[in-house]
């Protein structure tokens, strides 16, 4: 650990509104990202594990990108709740000015709202892709990947958190649909850390 991860750390920890939960749901993601990328690499790395060499590469594949867009997901949510808190300070002075900035409230809420969607929906596609590879990895990290799955499904249900409170504020179609679409996603997480939690006690014979 160096003074890098510190520094986040840190700056998580200040009394500054951002980087806040939804940011650190995306983090969760990543952490989740690396354990499943620690799994694969293991599993690669000998021939007595060649059942599983096929979901490992895949698993590869999808989170050596997936790693690096989770932190960008982070910044994606500080950045939206800056956008809320900008429209809010426009000005309200006139009729006109009023309507402008509940439009400006109502489409930087709805995009506070899409930040953790995205890390919920990410994290979803992660835990699909656990559950093929805990059929198959080298056992001896099936804690790992065990990790990673509550690490994923973590970061969905923190992202799900921040996409319903921001949901408070808006209604209509726009909200309706965001709202299926988080409660989707946190149904299928579950669904799959199930399955995986399933599968890695079933084969440590716990």
């Amino acid at each position: 650990m160096n003074e890098g991860y510190m520094d986040v750390l840190r700056s998580i920890a200040s009394s500054e509104p951002t980087p806040g939960g939804g940011s650190v749901a995306a983090l969760s993601l990543a952490h989740a990202h690396s354990l499943s990328l620690m799994v694969a690499r293991l599993t690669l790395a000998n021939e007595k594990w060649v059942e599983g060499h096929d979901a490992a590469k895949g698993s590869i594949e999808l989170s050596e990108s997936a790693l690096e867009e989770a932190i960008l997901l982070a910044i994606s949510d500080s950045d939206a709740f800056e956008s809320v808190m900008s429209a809010y300070r426009l000005s309200k002075e006139t009729e006109d000015e009023k309507k402008h900035r509940l439009k400006e409230i109502r489409k930087a809420t709805i995009g506070a709202a899409l930040a953790p969607l995205n890390t919920a929906r990410s994290a979803q596609k992660l835990l699909t892709n656990l559950e093929k590879q805990s059929a198959s990895c080298n056992p001896n990290a099936l804690t790992d990947l065990a990790s990673a799955s509550e690490m994923a499904l973590s970061a969905v249900k923190i992202a799900s958190l921040n996409v319903r409170i921001n949901l408070e504020y808006i209604d209509g179609e726009e909200a309706d649909l965001l709202n299926s679409k988080i409660n989707t996603a946190v149904e299928q997480s579950i669904k799959s850390a199930n399955i995986v939690e399933q599968m890695v006690n079933k084969r440590l014979e716990w």
